[in-house]
């Protein structure tokens, strides 16, 4: 930023540069411990909203202090600049990772989910939601250990944050497309589907478009295959689709984590895991800062503060606050009546055809963009306040920011690509698009965000037969009432779920009049036994608000035919 820098560090070399500034190398003068900078644009700089908020999450983040978190040492603010102080890992992330070597072992990626969760327990603690938990966010050492990164330099989402979607859609929880308020359950829900993914080589769910993602993680069956039959389970708790269902804190799935490693592993599981995952890292330490293994551990660097800069570490001092959403360019979009920000690049632009376009309404999903991830040559990731998307408006930012390397990424800690230049550089936020029409000239209606109500559950038969039986009945009808403050029963996509030999099937419900929902179950296959299947139900209107029923209803499949 104009050859401003903080005092008491040196330039090394630059590591990349992207939307949100510039990212380098640099030793701290006192220690001499190696450090990555990032020097934010100007316009996120000069913008108080953003400063202010950024300010006091720093004192949060800057407290967190945990093996498997990347941590953030200083903010430095001064009429010149602003830029914030990261602990540089020596590694690669686990999105270089999965897409050089494709799926892991099982010990592997349960030790990158044990790291997850304890990364994540430690910032919850803190009362720090990450909310963009994805592949590109998890940094892998040299020594297999995995580091949480990324905590939040994006966007202030401030107030009116129920209306505002922010996270990386393939990874986003199904409250999560509704606006509701990032709770712990949703950083639960992102590090599952990621452990899907180091498991299997492609995260969960992957539809050709927003509205097809939205879809398949409300309302599609929790993909357990072909990840391997012992971690079924842990999938089923950890993508549940209510946040009610998953476990209520990171430390409670570590120790489900640790008990079905245990017992389908092995007692040597986690050394086997870490094993792997170095040697994984290994085999890409050329794309190291320290390529050689000899650098990135760093001590906490601090320095006196200046007259005229302001500097914020880790404060002895904290308020909860909901984290900062983290981010690499913002694209909006305004889906039944809800702004949904979500971070952009190339990394999948399978969601928009194949094309980073700005002017398709299905942006791509994101690609690196983890604040200090080592294993990425471009830059830092930036995105665009709420309050600059117009009510009423469809918008969508800018897909692309400044020029960047081919394997994009956010974060310091690789070597830079041969189109970097020998200085860093500090390249200005890419403004987004003008809209090319509104969807209305009058002032938006507020947001729906209340969720259907769904009644009891009830059954025609509580008892049925197997497909193939003669005599018996073979199928129930499942009814339910389902109400909502807005949308009329035209409107609702009503739905039962129900489980049966490890598999969850969803079946479509049409409206039988005043408010009353009907599907079928059955003909079923044959069970090896008698079995009890439980059925919910679950409805999500207009606005994409999701509702499910309270208590499931019970159908008993029996395992042999009425004699004729």
């Amino acid at each position: 930023m104009s050859g401003w820098q903080p005092s008491g560090y040196t330039t090394v070399r630059p590591l990349g540069a992207g939307a949100s500034g510039s990212v380098v190398l640099a030793t701290h003068d006192e220690t001499g411990a190696p450090v990555a900078i990032k020097y934010l644009t100007r316009e996120l700089g000069d913008d108080t909203s953003f400063r202010n908020a950024f300010r006091q999450e720093a004192r949060l983040l800057g407290e967190i202090n945990d093996p498997h978190v990347c941590r953030l040492y200083e903010y430095v603010e001064s009429a010149a600049g602003a830029a914030i102080v990261m602990e540089l890992v020596n590694g690669v992330s686990l999105r270089q990772m999965l897409r050089a070597h494709g799926a892991t072992t099982p010990e592997s990626a349960l030790c990158v989910l044990k790291g997850s969760l304890s990364g994540l327990a430690a910032a919850h603690a803190r009362g720090v939601v990450h909310r963009d938990y994805k592949p590109e966010n998890v940094l892998v050492t040299g020594e297999g250990q995995s580091k949480l990164a990324d905590f939040g330099i994006a966007v202030p989402v401030g107030l009116g944050a129920e209306t505002l979607v922010s996270g990386t859609p393939r990874y986003m929880a199904p409250e999560q497309w509704t606006g509701a308020p990032a709770t712990p359950a949703c950083d639960i829900y992102a590090a599952t589907a990621t452990f899907f993914e180091c498991l299997t080589g492609k995260p969960p769910y992957d539809g050709p478009n927003l509205f097809a993602l939205h879809e398949q993680h409300a309302n599609a069956p929790i993909p357990t295959d072909p990840a391997p039959p012992p971690v079924h389970d842990l999938l089923r708790h950890g993508m549940a689709k209510q946040p009610t269902d998953r476990p209520q804190h990171a430390h409670a799935f570590l120790h489900i984590l640790e008990q079905v490693a245990g017992a389908a592993y092995g007692p040597d599981w986690e050394n086997r895991g870490l094993r792997d995952l170095a040697r994984r890292a290994a085999l890409l330490a050329a794309l190291w800062p320290f390529p050689d293994g000899t650098g990135g551990a760093t001590s906490l660097a601090t320095t006196a503060l200046g007259a005229a800069t302001q500097r914020l570490g880790p404060a002895r001092r904290g308020r909860k606050r909901i984290a900062l959403a983290s981010s690499a360019i913002v694209a909006a979009l305004l889906l039944g009546g809800v702004g949904y920000h979500y971070a952009a690049a190339t990394e999948h632009a399978a969601l928009a055809g194949g094309k980073a376009s700005p002017a398709t309404v299905d942006p791509p999903a994101t690609g690196p963009s983890g604040a200090n991830s080592p294993g990425a040559t471009a830059a830092a990731s930036a995105s665009t306040p709420a309050a600059s998307t117009p009510a009423g408006t469809v918008t969508q930012g800018a897909t692309n920011g400044p020029t960047q390397p081919a394997d994009p990424g956010t974060t310091p800690g690789k070597s830079p690509s041969p189109s970097t230049s020998g200085k860093p550089t500090v390249k200005p936020t890419t403004p987004a698009p003008s809209p090319s029409a509104s969807v209305s000239t009058s002032p938006a209606p507020p947001p729906d965000t209340t969720a259907p109500t769904v009644g009891t559950v009830s059954t025609s038969r509580t008892l049925i037969e197997a497909d193939g039986c003669r005599y018996g009945y073979r199928t129930s009808t499942i009814s339910a009432t389902v109400t909502d403050n807005k949308s009329g029963p035209a409107a609702l996509k009503v739905s039962f779920r129900y489980a049966l030999g490890g598999t969850t099937s969803t079946v479509a419900m049409s409206s039988a009049g005043q408010g009353v929902f009907q599907g079928t179950i059955g003909p079923l296959p044959m069970p090896e036994t008698e079995t009890r299947i439980p059925i919910s139900v679950v409805a999500v209107d207009a606005a994409g608000n999701s509702g499910k029923s309270a208590s499931p209803a019970y159908v008993t499949l029996q395992n042999y035919c009425t004699p004729g």
